[in-house]
């Protein structure tokens, strides 16, 4: 008992980010119907920016954070704007192989700037867990997921509370129709991929202290962001951030239960029942977006 109630701590922590990378595709996908390549690439990207911020400049751990984030959605407006803006309206296949070769050349980026040997984030937090009972958290985890779960409001905040959300979830509806009614539809294009890269920066930012950082950190992040957006259904940001989590879990009980070595394979044995008996996912609805 006292090992699953550990397994269900630890899928708080890592289901919280997996939350925000899921969050970020889905909204990208769900406003401007583009499969976003670039994703895992700015996830490494965001955790580089906290190392550079960090270890390099020697900002504060905790302005680093938002700096990381701001950075994150900076990347994401210029990729919108220098890359997609001049192919919208071109078919998927093109805009997928833009998307494709942008995330390519993000990595290839990293590795040559930073190097392929592995960075350790230094944080502030002592190295002695929290122990409740018989479960132990370590203070940096708990930042992490608190960080995670106040992004996560923020995000359904501005989808639901704002006017510029308002006109995302317009532009999702019928961008043609919201353009008529004064709607900037460019503007929203940018604003909704800046966010999701931002979202995608802050996810690599929170976990590369945790872990250590590395170029080719945000291929399987990449991957799996996809498999929590099959799970919570395409467009869905409700669903993908519960489906964040129920990766998370799966991961857990996989590597308790099963084999460590079987970690990221269990989320993915899910996907593949969950495409078979559900293909839409499993919390597809109409309305996808807010």
């Amino acid at each position: 008992m006292d090992q699953l109630i550990q397994h269900l701590v630890n899928t708080l922590i890592l289901g919280g980010t997996y939350a925000l990378l899921g969050i970020g595709l889905t909204l990208i996908f769900g406003i401007m119907n583009v499969v976003n390549f670039t994703h895992g690439a700015l996830y490494t990207v965001g955790a580089y920016l906290m190392y550079l911020a960090v270890s390099a400049l020697g900002l504060d751990f905790f302005l680093a954070l938002p700096a990381a984030i701001l950075g994150g959605l900076l990347f994401g407006a210029a990729i919108e704007i220098l890359l997609l803006r001049p192919f919208r309206g071109q078919d998927i296949d093109t805009v997928m192989l833009v998307m494709i070769g942008a995330g390519i050349a993000l990595q290839s980026g990293t590795l040559w700037i930073f190097g392929g040997v592995a960075k350790a984030i230094p944080s502030p937090f002592p190295e002695a867990p929290l122990q409740f009972g018989p479960v132990s958290v370590s203070w940096l985890r708990l930042f992490v997921l608190g960080a995670a779960l106040l992004l996560i409001g923020l995000t359904y905040a501005l989808i639901n509370r704002t006017k510029l959300g308002l006109a995302m979830r317009a532009a999702f509806q019928d961008a043609d129709t919201a353009a008529l009614m004064g709607v900037n539809v460019r503007l929203i294009d940018t604003a909704t991929f800046a966010i999701g890269s931002s979202l995608a920066a802050a996810a690599g930012a929170l976990l590369g202290p945790v872990y250590v950082v590395y170029p080719q950190m945000g291929g399987l992040a990449e991957l799996k962001a996809f498999a929590i957006v099959i799970l919570g259904g395409l467009g869905n940001v409700t669903g993908a951030a519960i489906g964040g989590f129920i990766l998370a879990l799966a991961e857990e009980l996989g590597a308790g239960y099963v084999s460590s070595g079987y970690r990221d394979a269990m989320g993915f044995l899910i996907i593949i029942a969950v495409l078979l008996y559900r293909p839409t996912g499993l919390f597809a609805r109409a309305e996808r977006v807010g």
